[in-house]
């Protein structure tokens, strides 16, 4: 009875914790309640086994909304549109001065895009503000 007591305080804080949707969106999270996810399957079953279906049942379904909660989409940007950037906005997105070469340009393009690319739990809005203002320096 005690694994449904800390199941259900588990759930309290995932649903109405602080700061649910800043921790939602960390990749850490994201993996912690998939791991948490199987552990409450595994109650689940054990407590299946043992005779006690109510108790089974209340806990595949808390292991179902943490296995979901592991899968919500992450909040995305919107991209900008292709001629909406400056000159001097895409210099400051990059980082760079007026004077910058190509290569320069391109290397702060790669530096920056290393950090925020979405592959890596950077945010595709950023990736595609990069791609935007790479894209409006180097063509005339």
């Amino acid at each position: 009875m005690s694994y449904l007591l800390v199941a259900g305080v588990v759930v309290a804080l995932v649903l109405w914790g602080p700061g649910v949707r800043r921790l939602l969106r960390r990749a850490q999270w994201r993996i912690a309640s998939g791991a948490l996810a199987v552990g409450v399957f595994a109650a689940a079953a054990f407590a299946t086994v043992r005779g006690g279906w109510v108790e089974g049942l209340l806990l595949a379904v808390i292991g179902l909304m943490l296995a979901l909660s592991s899968r919500w989409p992450r909040p995305q940007a919107s991209a900008p549109a292709d001629g909406a950037m400056s000159l001097d906005q895409a210099r400051s997105v990059l980082g760079v001065g007026p004077t910058a070469s190509a290569q320069d340009i391109q290397a702060a393009y790669m530096r920056l895009m290393r950090r925020v690319h979405p592959d890596h739990g950077g945010a595709t809005g950023l990736a595609a503000q990069l791609n935007v203002a790479r894209d409006r320096l180097l063509k005339p």
